[in-house]
C-alpha cells in the first residue's frame, strides 16, 4: 500500500535525524520524486536538533545542520520535473562554460583564476555548529568563513562594520499562506530582508515575488531544482544551469537581477563554491537556524522567540522558514527585542 503524503514526509524526516545522529553530514533529503508534497525539510539537518551534525573541514559538531534550513523548500514532483526539461532544453555548450545574463554586477567580483576541476569536489553539509566564541559567534561559521570567504562565500559576517547587524534570510521553496503577513511585517517595523526562492516557487508565486521586490526586499537564487543530491552531485553544467536559468527567468520576467545564491539543502563542496562564483554569485549560507521547516511540528512560540534572541551575535546570518507559523507570530516581536538589543537589520550589502 503506498504510504499517505504526511507520512511519507514524517518517515523521510526521521530518517534524516537518523542518519545525521549517525555522522552522516550530507542527511538523508526527502525525495521529492517520491513524494509530491515533500517538503524537503532536511533545514532540520540545518537547522539543527540535537544530534544533528555538520562539518567543516572534517570537523563535526553536536548541533550543526548538515540539511537544507531550507528544509521547507518543497518544490512538487511536477514542477521540479518541467525545471528538469527547461534546463536540459538550454544546455549545451562546450566545457560547461555557460553564456547568461548573470554577473552584470559582478564584473568587479573576484573570480576563481585556477583550475576548478581541481578542487576538492567533497560533498558537505552545512550547519552552524554548537560552539560558540566569547562574542556568542557560532565557531563552526567562523572557521568556515575564515576557510571559504575567499569564493565570495557567506557563512557569518565578520567585518568590524556587522558587529551590531543582522541579516534576515528566508528560504522559500512553496507557499504555505504566511508570505504576505511576514512581508506585512517587515514593512510595518522597517526591516528588509532576503527571499531565496526556487524555480516553481516564482512561477507559482509571481505576485508575491514582485511583492518583495517592490518593497526593497533583496530576491535570491535558490536553484531551479532544488536538487535533493546536493549541487556537487552534478556536472559543472548542470549547476552553473541550476542557477542560470532562474536569473535569467526572473530578469525577463521581472527586470530583477539576481546575486545572491544558497545552497539546496545546505550542501556544497570547495568546486561548487567556485563554479558559483564565477557565474557572478555570492554563496549565502548562515550562522543561525533551528528546527522550523515543517508546518506540522511547530515550536512553541515562547520559546522560539528565546532561542532567537539568545543567539544574537555581530554579523549573524539568520535563517528562517516562511512556512512557519511559529516565525510568522513571533517576528515582530523579535525585531523589536533585537533592536533593543542595539542590533540593526540591514539589506544584504
Amino acid at each position: 500500500m503506498a504510504r499517505a503524503p504526511q507520512e511519507r514526509e514524517s518517515q523521510d524526516t526521521a530518517q534524516e535525524e537518523n542518519a545525521a545522529q549517525a555522522g552522516n553530514t550530507t542527511n538523508v533529503e526527502a525525495q521529492v520524486k517520491d513524494n509530491p508534497d515533500a517538503k524537503d525539510e532536511t533545514g532540520n539537518g540545518e537547522e539543527t536538533g540535537a544530534g544533528d551534525t555538520a562539518s567543516v573541514d572534517g570537523q563535526t559538531s553536536a548541533d550543526g545542520t548538515s540539511g537544507d534550513g531550507s528544509g521547507a523548500d518543497a518544490t512538487n514532483a511536477g514542477s521540479t520535473g518541467s525545471a528538469e526539461a527547461d534546463m536540459a532544453a538550454s544546455a549545451g555548450t562546450a566545457d560547461g562554460i555557460i553564456s547568461s545574463t548573470a554577473g552584470s554586477g559582478a564584473d568587479s567580483r573576484a573570480k576563481y583564476t585556477g583550475d576548478i576541476s581541481a578542487l576538492d569536489n567533497t560533498l558537505q553539509g552545512w550547519g552552524q555548529g554548537v560552539q560558540f566564541d566569547s562574542l556568542n559567534r557560532p565557531q563552526g561559521a567562523v572557521t568556515a568563513q575564515e576557510k571559504y570567504g575567499k569564493y565570495s562565500a557567506d557563512f557569518i559576517r565578520t567585518d568590524e562594520s556587522d558587529a551590531k547587524r543582522i541579516y534576515l534570510t528566508f528560504d522559500e521553496g512553496y507557499e504555505n499562506g504566511y508570505t504576505s503577513r511576514i512581508l506585512d511585517v517587515l514593512k510595518e517595523k522597517n526591516c528588509p530582508a532576503v527571499f531565496f526562492v526556487t524555480m516553481p516557487y516564482v512561477k507559482q508565486q509571481p505576485e508575491l515575488i514582485r511583492r518583495m521586490i517592490d518593497e526593497g526586499h533583496i530576491v535570491g537564487n535558490h536553484s531551479v531544482t532544488h536538487p535533493s543530491g546536493g549541487l556537487p552531485s552534478q556536472s559543472r553544467e548542470q549547476q552553473e544551469r541550476e542557477l542560470l536559468d532562474l536569473h535569467d527567468y526572473v530578469k525577463e520576467n521581472f527586470g530583477y537581477e539576481m546575486s545572491l545564491f544558497r545552497y539546496p539543502a545546505g550542501k556544497f563542496s570547495e568546486q561548487s563554491l567556485a563554479i558559483v562564483q564565477n557565474v557572478g554569485y555570492t554563496s549565502v549560507f548562515w550562522s543561525f537556524a533551528y528546527k522550523d521547516w515543517d508546518p506540522d511540528n511547530q515550536p512553541e512560540a515562547t520559546a522560539a522567540l528565546a532561542k532567537l534572541k539568545e543567539r544574537l551575535h555581530p554579523g549573524a546570518i539568520y535563517l528562517l522558514h516562511a512556512v512557519s507559523s511559529t516565525n510568522t507570530q513571533v517576528l515582530g516581536q523579535f525585531i523589536d527585542d533585537a533592536r533593543a538589543a542595539g542590533y540593526e537589520f540591514v539589506p544584504y550589502r
